[in-house]
């Protein structure tokens, strides 16, 4: 952790499911929003990763960590994550869909990953399709069941630069999160009016979620908690009415109050001609 600094904004009584929070930007943004006072539900099937989490957010005083297994590719599982929250808790509030498919890391290699389209192992492209994309659709729809109910809730899809969806040898990775970013568009206008948001958040660069590994020479990456503030912003009411829009950790600015430095943070609409969100952000 890179201790950056966070906007003085309390989500005490607030129940956030996070995906994939067993490692990488997934447990920053889980620590964050317990250290905001959060109740944080960790899912993910790697539940070792989980619990991990879980003992440093109960090292921090502040929020409460529950540790839930789940499998975003069936539709059941993400059901049953939600029903556990609410037994669990009596609420949910904030969905965020960081879960993805690696494209590489420590048990995948890195050739098996940047190649042409016409090289790319099929079962990797489907199960990188299944998960970033389809996973992401099932737990959102598993979590809108719920929030349709209530009537309000909000959902936070975790996406990528843009370049990443028309670079040479970047499937099927840019694919999905392309993907990702028409899915926060639709879902927000097919959801207008009717209390849940969707937005979009992204570090802005590569960033740093392996500390541990030896760096090239040279490379210099984003800190793992670059999104922080934003996170915790979003999943706070002061981001109620704000939806379909895109979001940069690395332009977040800590001197402004927190909904200029979150306007400032907001990127130009990903889709010429569409408004840059439906709804306006308050300013201070």
């Amino acid at each position: 952790m890179n201790d950056i600094k966070l906007p003085d904004i309390r989500l005490d009584e607030r129940v956030v499911i996070v995906t994939g929070a067993d490692r990488g930007l997934g447990r920053s943004m889980s620590l964050a929003l317990a250290r905001a006072g959060a109740t944080v539900v960790l899912a993910s099937p790697a539940t070792a990763g989980l619990k991990a989490v879980a003992s440093e957010i109960e090292t921090i005083g502040s929020g409460r960590a529950i540790v839930n297994f789940v499998d975003i590719t069936d539709l059941e599982s993400c059901r049953s994550l939600v029903r556990a929250t609410l037994e669990k808790t009596g609420r949910l509030d904030v969905l965020v869909n960081n879960a993805r498919r690696l494209t590489r890391g420590p048990d995948l290699a890195r050739p098996e990953n940047n190649l042409p389209f016409s090289e790319v192992d099929p079962n990797f492209y489907q199960e990188s399709v299944m998960v970033n994309v389809v996973g992401t659709f099932l737990i959102s729809r598993a979590a809108v069941e719920h929030f349709l109910k209530q009537g309000k809730g909000k959902i936070i899809n975790i996406t990528t630069s843009l370049w990443h969806a028309y670079s040479r040898n970047d499937a099927p990775y840019g694919v999905t999160k392309a993907a990702i970013e028409a899915s926060t568009q639709i879902w927000a206008r097919d959801l207008e009016g009717t209390g849940i948001t969707v937005n979009s958040l992204l570090p802005g660069g590569s960033a740093d979620t392996l500390p541990d590994k030896p760096k090239k020479p040279g490379m210099v990456l984003l800190p793992v908690d670059i999104m922080n503030p934003l996170i915790i912003w979003l999943a706070s009411v002061r981001s109620d009415e704000v939806s379909g829009c895109r979001f940069v950790g690395k332009q977040w600015d800590p001197l402004l109050p927190p909904d200029k430095a979150a306007d400032l943070a907001r990127e130009e609409p990903v889709f010429q001609g569409q408004p840059p969100g439906i709804f306006p952000l308050r300013r201070e």
